[in-house]
């Protein structure tokens, strides 16, 4: 993906382990969860929700992911992102405890093509070192983002990738997403009157 992380808020500041409130199709309901953490063995791959403590490692990570925003620039917005109540950052270590990937998600209320329910989970970005892939890292991040949406009461997960992410197009179909759309986007700028 080509986007920066989708930016999130939270007025206590707090790890998302309580509580959460949610805005979903027109009423308020709360959302109880707790650390998402994969169930334990031999060849699961090592994976926890980021803490304000990760901000470095998933900055860094991130930039990796996208390579246009400098680990410093997108640090602002993945604390916001840590501290969220509606989205969860989850990461990936190696047999040596080395971060070596990550997941974000989070909650979309807006329409999310292909799907018929609000809020969905949406994927934002997903990225697993060179060295860690084809091991089924990347499934099992994903598996912790679709645990935490489920939590959250979400019945739909979703997500995106660039038209010409061929890779990313391998990786969605092959870990149970329909292809719902293709899209163009178009803008242009406004004259000031």
């Amino acid at each position: 993906k080509s986007r920066r992380i989708r930016e999130g808020s939270a007025a206590d500041g707090q790890a998302p382990t309580a509580a959460h409130r949610i805005a979903a199709a027109g009423r308020t309901r709360f959302c109880y969860r707790e650390p998402i953490e994969p169930e334990p063995s031999k060849a699961s791959p090592m994976i926890r929700e980021a803490v304000p403590s990760d901000l470095e490692a998933v900055a860094s990570l991130a930039a990796r992911l996208w390579p246009a925003h400098a680990p410093e620039d997108l640090k602002p917005e993945i604390a916001e992102l840590i501290a969220a109540r509606d989205a969860a950052i989850f990461l990936l270590f190696d047999d040596d405890g080395s971060p070596t990937g990550f997941a974000q998600c989070q909650l979309r209320r807006d329409y999310v093509e292909g799907t018929g329910t609000s809020p969905v989970g949406y994927l934002e970005g997903i990225y697993v070192d060179e060295a860690q892939r084809r091991r089924g890292c990347g499934r099992a991040l994903l598996a912790a983002c679709e645990r935490w949406a489920a939590g959250c009461g979400c019945t739909e997960f979703a997500s995106d990738c660039e038209l010409d992410n061929d890779e990313s197009l391998a990786f969605h179909l092959s870990a149970g997403f329909s292809e719902a759309n293709r899209v163009i986007c178009f803008a242009k700028r406004l004259a000031h009157p």
